[in-house]
């Protein structure tokens, strides 16, 4: 691991000043270096620097009964706007928040899962932007920057989609593809580290150190959370749990393996075992996985026999899964998210919660807490725009009109 080097550590106490604020809400320099750890002289500096950049303003002054009186500080939701960008295999989900990450505007567009072509992906998230654009009422000079998820294994520090399986895509630089199509500052990540990063600002992160945030939906996967740091890996690929091993020599999974989690927990899976308990099912009718999906939710409701083994057996294979990872990580808190998970969780986060005593450690029991997220809105839409955030806090806060390049001062949509 590089050794960290003073700027590394001026940004880390820059993110940590921010985080408060976030968790806080307007607080004075003392509370924000209480809650941090960092010393008084240190929240001084870096909030005079936010205060110059304009990331942070002064929300009251207020007067002790003794003594000089005291500001409140806030972060300024009016210093530009974000773009958090959740691209899917069957969507796009585009939100536009300001500077607080409140949301302003939001737009989703379907996404073909049969269709891979980087131009119609690439187009399809243009749209997005552009209807959310027009949804918050955005003036496209006040926008910032971009944070964009992409499916499968993706290289941030390269902008590359190194592998998208369902895409069959290999190396494809999409950081410049949409920067180019933008003119936007863009990162790019795996939707696994902005459910992961959502969850630590705005989720069970506030009041837990470790956790697990388990993506339900085309693929699975785990976001991981440990001592409050964000884990990645060497190659950014820490959390692919659905390309764990579940059954040994079991079904074909996409990537390539036999018995992968994803192979049971993505909706293909859900939609074989649903084929090996009624291959005639109506259910198996639908063309697209979220009208699967909701078909299964609607006859859950229902009680439908086939779709209540179909419950009981993911929920038992998800329930051996989770275990897994609670006995490899020793985590005490894991959060469902996707929309698999907010479609089905009524059934099977009980099922689950009934069923790990028997895959779980005794020791690791007792604090174990298995819930659905919290987090409002679209978490991975909510995490990019936090990576977003950073990467601005990165580059001596975020850069004004004037001092951006000309091509970054303006959203092109074409």
């Amino acid at each position: 691991m590089p050794r960290q080097t003073s700027r590394d550590l001026r940004n880390e106490s820059r993110f940590e000043v921010l985080h408060a604020l976030f968790t806080l809400g307007p607080s004075t320099r003392q509370e924000i270096a209480r809650h941090t750890g960092l010393s008084t002289a240190t929240v001084a500096t870096l909030v005079t620097q936010f205060l110059s950049e304009g990331v942070l303003r002064i929300a009251t002054v207020e007067q002790n009964t003794v003594g000089r009186p005291y500001e409140r500080l806030t972060i300024d939701p009016d210093r530009g706007r974000i773009l958090g960008i959740d691209v899917a295999e069957t969507y796009v989900d585009a939100t536009v928040y300001d500077v607080l990450l409140q949301p302003l505007g939001q737009s989703q567009v379907p996404l073909d899962e049969h269709q891979n072509g980087q131009e119609y992906v690439v187009d399809g998230i243009v749209r997005a932007i552009d209807a959310a654009v027009a949804d918050g009422s955005t003036e496209r000079e006040q926008i910032i920057g971009a944070g964009v998820s992409m499916p499968g294994q993706v290289r941030p520090d390269a902008g590359v989609s190194v592998f998208a399986p369902n895409w069959d895509w290999h190396d494809v630089t999409i950081e410049a593809l949409l920067a180019e199509r933008l003119g936007l500052p863009v990162y790019v990540d795996n939707p696994l580290k902005a459910v992961a990063l959502s969850e630590l600002w705005f989720g069970v992160g506030r009041t837990t150190k470790s956790m697990a945030v388990v993506n339900l939906g085309t693929g699975v996967g785990a976001g991981i959370v440990i001592d409050r740091a964000l884990l990645r890996g060497e190659a950014n690929n820490a959390g692919e749990w659905g390309h764990t091993l579940l059954q040994l020599d079991g079904r074909a999974c996409r990537c390539g393996r036999r018995g992968c989690v994803e192979a049971y927990l993505g909706v293909c899976g859900l939609q074989t075992t649903l084929a090996e308990i009624d291959p005639e099912h109506p259910a198996l009718r639908e063309a697209q996985q979220r009208g699967f999906v909701d078909a299964v939710a609607d006859g859950l409701a229902r009680d439908d026999e086939a779709l209540v083994e179909l419950a009981r057996r993911t929920s038992h294979y998800l329930a051996a899964s989770l275990g897994d990872l609670v006995n490899l990580l020793n985590i005490s808190h894991i959060t469902l998210t996707g929309w698999t998970t907010s479609a089905l969780s009524g059934w099977l986060i009980p099922a689950v919660r009934a069923e790990l005593p028997d895959h779980v450690l005794p020791g690791s029991l007792p604090d174990l807490t298995v819930e659905a997220s919290q987090v409002p809105g679209n978490p991975v839409a909510l995490g990019m725009a936090a990576f977003s955030l950073e990467q601005f806090l990165r580059t001596l806060g975020l850069a004004s009109k004037a001092t951006l390049p000309t091509s970054a001062r303006r959203l092109r949509v074409t």
